[in-house]
């Protein structure tokens, strides 16, 4: 099921501002230059991948299950997403494509999972 959230003029795109509040029962309106969320900026696909993780409580199997996608693949997302809306997300001091690289290798079965998070949390140690 895709949910989706409006982001952008539907006309062409481009990020639009908000410059009216109106009340639906009163009809009593407020105008300016209203900043938006951070949710609003992002893509379709990261929007309504935060509401599915949000509809099933942050439930990483059930957000796999109605997504179709891997438990790497959950956890790559929500990584781009806490990127995108401005988060610094760091693990073990990876660089991003370092970390991405080690989650495709897990979803991919090259190493598994306990492999994987001692290299995320830098904990891996090479053996010579």
């Amino acid at each position: 099921m895709r949910y989706q959230l409006k982001s952008g003029c539907p006309a062409c795109g481009s990020e639009m501002e908000i410059t009216q509040y109106q009340c639906p029962q009163c009809h009593t309106s407020v105008s300016g230059n209203f900043a938006s969320c951070k949710f609003c900026h992002l893509d379709p696909d990261m929007q309504n991948f935060i509401t599915v993780f949000i509809i099933h409580r942050g439930n990483i199997k059930l957000v796999e299950r109605e997504l179709g996608i891997s438990y790497p693949t959950v956890r790559k997302e929500l990584q781009r997403i806490s990127e995108a809306l401005g988060f610094k997300v760091e693990a073990g001091g990876l660089s991003k494509s370092e970390k991405l690289t080690i989650l495709d290798q897990l979803e991919k079965g090259a190493i598994d999972y306990d492999t994987a998070m001692a290299k995320l949390e830098g904990e891996w140690k090479e053996e010579e």
